[in-house]
């Protein structure tokens, strides 16, 4: 509410890049001239102007309506959104130990700040009658929908409780944030103290790409003519899949899967086993049986039980073929002599071999095509004749490291609809995985705010004056990010809590994992995947081979995805007093699904980031699982009308899915679409898996 009283500002506010007027193109974040020390003054005027801005909405003496109310919530709350968007994004992508120490400080002032603020029983009162009358109001259908998610944000944070449980809910919140944050920096600490340094005999069976990637890592980390491996996946996934040093596979492996759990200052072990404490506890306090049913209560899921059905369907076949791929791994090592059995850290360095003679087909034979490069501009012509839209590079926008890109990004008329920020590389400062956020959400409310979209992966760097070379995974990953962008980017709604990715958990993945299906047509490779070196296209029988080796090893990668997002509906399902031990319960769990020995989960409980660093995916990771349903299925729209960028398609794809954001009900948005609820039918159709008899 901008006519609301706020603190005159000191000079030191006057002194403070987050508390002036950016001066910059697009009014980005000057980057450049933030420090560490002004974000707690930032967040402590930010704190100050949103409570006045909330506590005049409360108090307001006029009857609630959409206007003072619903209205003005969505209009509070400019310079917190602000600040946080800088300061998390420079957390999660180039911290700092100063930077680290502030989050601890502010995760704890932020709880405290909303608690009171969702837990107000006047306030909650004003939306509470509203939502009784919503049907009486006149709303638009967005109006409607944003007067719902308020009202069940605020019921499920508890505004409802008595006071006594308030309390109790506040505590839990304030203690679930500090550990959370710790878990984060438990990880990174893990993450940025380990490393394994190669000697000149280490480096059998790597490819050149790969050494000058391991050279360049050493060099950001202050090793100039060494060469390391790191527990970044986009290092440990190569070497486990090309050395022939079966003793390096194992410390590799071995150091990947402790992140966490090495009994040092960063494990995780004690904080898992609080956080789903208070979590149970949480759920209780509001009602529910469990925190997975208080979960996934508000999700298109519903229940635990319709996610666990739908993993369980997947699990049956994936594990089949797993067992069958094991079987074939240990006859090569056996045609090849060896007299060990199949361990982890051997089944990918296996499974490219066993490639190699099924498909005639390793990732190293098409990595040289696959350059950064060229596949961010397949990304962007896809989304031209997709959506129209075209991306111009700025060089004239801050950036938080040199590394980092921007693109302005157009509509088809020629106005400006965005920025994306790219920042691809692997560094120290950035924690692991690969994420989309933004800087500033699109809105209509006041006039049209274009968004500022970020992109952050951890892909290694080429060797000096050479290309980013990718793995198909990654190239599938650069896709996958570009499609949670392209739902920042393309967002058209009118209020800042339904934009772009706001919406289900569940739902949120079907922009990205559809995206990929792009990546991987022949027609986008024939135009952008070429030859580092001699600029030549990807030759039609790699192609070829490539593309039928797409569904090898899918019984592996299923098996290690399902069992993470089984073992996470069982920690929020299963009474919080069973989990004493967090080893023991993995081990149990994994025991009880069949799990191949041979096989890890994709995150250890120790370094789920996805669901211990806060609480987004917490009883919902299988939702990677259920929007591949959708993805499957939807791609299907563009294979049934004979054009991949079919506009008639494309346009419902960008209307009633990229750009409605959470402006309407998911399943109602994907029907629209498609004319028709998904088919699970699809998933296993692109997996490569069918229904075959439980392996012994």
């Amino acid at each position: 509410m901008s006519d609301t009283p706020q603190s005159p500002p000191s000079a030191s506010d006057l002194d403070n890049p987050l508390l002036k007027p950016w001066q910059t193109p697009f009014q980005t974040p000057p980057f450049g001239e933030i420090a560490p020390e002004h974000f707690l003054p930032a967040f402590e005027q930010a704190f100050t102007d949103h409570a006045a801005e909330v506590a005049a909405i409360t108090h307001d003496p006029s009857a609630p309506d959409f206007a003072n109310t619903i209205t003005a919530l969505e209009r509070s709350g400019k310079l917190l959104a602000k600040v946080s968007a800088v300061f998390y994004d420079l957390v999660s992508a180039h911290s700092n130990p100063a930077l680290l120490e502030i989050d601890k400080d502010v995760s704890l002032r932020m709880a405290r700040h909303w608690n009171p603020i969702l837990m107000n029983a006047v306030l909650f009162g004003r939306i509470a009658q509203l939502h009784e009358n919503r049907v009486t109001l006149g709303l638009t259908s967005e109006q409607l929908r944003l007067l719902e998610r308020t009202y069940t944000r605020f019921h499920r944070a508890g505004a409802g409780l008595d006071d006594t449980a308030k309390t109790r809910m506040a505590e839990i919140n304030e203690r679930l944030a500090h550990l959370g944050t710790s878990f984060s920096h438990h990880l990174l600490g893990d993450e940025q103290e380990w490393f394994l340094e190669l000697g000149e005999g280490d480096l059998d069976g790597l490819p050149g790409s790969f050494v000058a990637a391991a050279r360049a890592a050493a060099e950001e980390r202050g090793l100039p003519g060494k060469a390391i491996v790191t527990t970044s996946r986009s290092s440990m996934e190569p070497f486990l899949k090309s050395s022939h040093r079966r003793d390096l596979r194992e410390k590799v492996y071995k150091a990947f899967t402790a992140r966490g759990d090495n009994g040092n200052a960063n494990d995780n072990n004690a904080t898992i086993v609080e956080i789903l404490a208070l979590r149970e506890e949480s759920a209780k306090l509001l009602g529910y049986p469990t925190f997975a049913v208080y979960r996934l209560e508000d999700s298109m899921a519903r229940t635990p039980q319709a996610a666990r059905d739908l993993l369980e369907r997947v699990w049956k076949p994936a594990r089949a073929r797993a067992l069958a791929d094991r079987d074939a791994l240990q006859a090569l090592i056996a045609e090849e002599g060896g007299n060990f059995t199949l361990a982890p850290w051997d089944w990918r360095y296996y499974a490219e071999k066993l490639r190699h003679v099924r498909a005639d087909f390793d990732d190293a034979a098409i990595k040289p095509y696959l350059t950064l490069e060229g596949m961010i501009a397949a990304a962007f012509d896809c989304a031209h004749r997709l959506f129209g839209l075209t991306f111009s590079e700025r060089k004239d926008i801050p950036v938080w490291h040199p590394d980092v890109r921007v693109w302005e990004v157009k509509d088809a008329s020629g106005k400006h609809r965005a920025l994306f920020y790219g920042d691809y590389f692997a560094r120290a400062s950035k924690r692991s995985g690969a994420w989309m956020t933004s800087l500033r959400d699109q809105q209509k409310l006041d006039g049209e705010v274009a968004p500022q979209v970020v992109n952050v992966c951890n892909f290694a760097k080429g060797a000096e004056g050479q290309p980013a070379l990718l793995s198909p995974d990654d190239a599938r990953t650069l896709f996958h990010e570009f499609g949670h962008g392209l739902h920042g980017m393309a967002s058209n709604v009118t209020y800042p809590s339904l934009s772009g990715t706001s919406v289900f958990t569940d739902f949120v993945e079907l922009p990205s994992q559809l995206y990929e299906h792009w990546q991987e047509q022949p027609q986008v490779l024939r135009q952008f995947a070429k030859h580092y070196q001699t600029g030549e296209p990807l030759p039609d029988d790699l192609l070829t081979r490539f593309l039928a080796a797409r569904q090898f090893n899918q019984g592996f990668a299923t098996v290690e995805f399902v069992a993470s997002a089984l073992i996470d509906l069982e920690f929020h399902s299963q009474p919080a007093s069973e989990v004493r031990d967090v080893r023991a319960f993995e081990r149990t769990e994994l025991e009880k699904i069949g799990m191949p020995a041979e096989i890890s989960l994709r995150h250890r409980p120790t370094q789920f980031g996805h669901i211990f660093s806060g609480d987004h995916y917490a009883a919902g990771y299988y939702s990677y699982m259920w929007s591949e349903v959708m993805d499957a299925d939807a791609f299907g729209a563009f294979e049934e009308s004979g054009d991949i960028f079919d506009p008639a398609t494309a346009k419902r794809l960008h209307d009633d899915i990229y750009s409605s954001g959470g402006s309407r009900d998911p399943e109602e948005a994907y029907v629209a679409f498609r004319g028709r609820k998904p088919e699970p039918e699809a998933l296993l159709r692109r997996r490569g898996l069918v229904e075959e008899p439980q392996a012994a």
